[in-house]
């Protein structure tokens, strides 16, 4: 093959590549507008009153937010600011113990080598496969029997323990903590205690953190849990509170535009725990990389 020939093969061939580099740009296009205009929709919708909900064009903007904002807030003297509440609680503690626990079971898992380790993460792996609609109705029969059903621990208890953060946190604790550093506290004296909370836990951080918004959204969208566990609509979640105003719509449409009002501002919180997460992200990667 000559020279000649080469050239033109790798000029083809770099043809062929910038002919199909858009594609992959494209997909990513297509993704972000698949997530995005649902929302874009719950936006502008949340802006319009009864009668400009069903006669307007959908992305028209409409003039009563105020008004749904004020009807939204007078509800049964706002109950729906208890179901924010009740879902911030939930998703708050939960998280916060979700996290707490994995970090002992992930270090555990990840640091120490003892009899039945392999056994025991296989068993949190296949955890990780079981969907949550399988174990509802079992959870609510043994909290039912312990008299939990129908209160707080009924939501908080199922969400303490969370396979996929146990296996996140036991691969980040693998990867992060170095057994030399543990050795070399061991020497100077240091308790297992000691180690697992002023060494292990910081250089961990990035990864409890993402367990942490992960458990947070997961227990902040959760509908199935809270319509089998409770009962007293006053310990509602704000997913269960906003489908029983869904169904109520039924049979009177003015509530419909209650709910859109209510799906934007359940929104609000994620978004803003995400952007104030992202930035703890940033500054613990950045600190890793500075003490490395």
């Amino acid at each position: 093959m000559t020279p000649l020939t080469l050239t033109a093969d790798a000029t083809g061939k770099a043809g062929r590549a910038r002919r199909t580099a858009w594609v992959p740009t494209l997909v990513l296009i297509l993704g972000t507008l698949y997530c995005l205009v649902p929302i874009a929709w719950v936006v502008i919708a949340a802006t319009k009153n009864r009668s400009e909900l069903f006669s307007t064009f959908s992305f028209a903007p409409g003039t009563g937010f105020l008004d749904n904002l004020g009807d939204l807030t007078a509800y049964r003297d706002g109950i729906y600011w208890q179901w924010m509440a009740n879902s911030a609680f939930y998703a708050g503690v939960g998280a916060l113990l979700s996290a707490a626990v994995s970090a002992a079971g992930g270090y555990a898992l990840g640091r120490y080598s003892f009899r039945g380790r392999e056994a025991i993460f296989k068993m949190i792996l296949a955890g990780v496969l079981v969907p949550s609609v399988v174990l509802a109705v079992p959870q609510y029969l043994l909290l039912s029997k312990t008299g939990l059903a129908d209160s707080y621990w009924s939501m908080l208890l199922p969400s303490i323990l969370s396979p996929y953060g146990v296996y996140l946190v036991r691969i980040y604790a693998a990867a992060s903590v170095p057994t030399e550093l543990m050795e070399a506290a061991r020497m100077d004296g240091a308790s297992e205690w000691r180690i697992f909370s002023r060494i292990a836990v910081p250089m961990m951080m990035p990864g409890l953190i993402t367990v942490f918004l992960f458990q947070f959204v997961a227990i902040w969208n959760n509908f199935l849990l809270p319509f089998v566990m409770l009962a007293d609509d006053t310990k509602f979640p704000i997913t269960l509170g906003l489908y029983t105003l869904l169904a109520q719509g039924a049979s009177q449409p003015a509530l419909y535009t209650l709910v859109i009002t209510g799906c934007l501002l359940a929104i609000l919180p994620l978004i803003a725990l995400f952007l104030v997460i992202q930035r703890f992200w940033s500054l613990d990667l950045l600190s890793g990389s500075i003490k490395s």
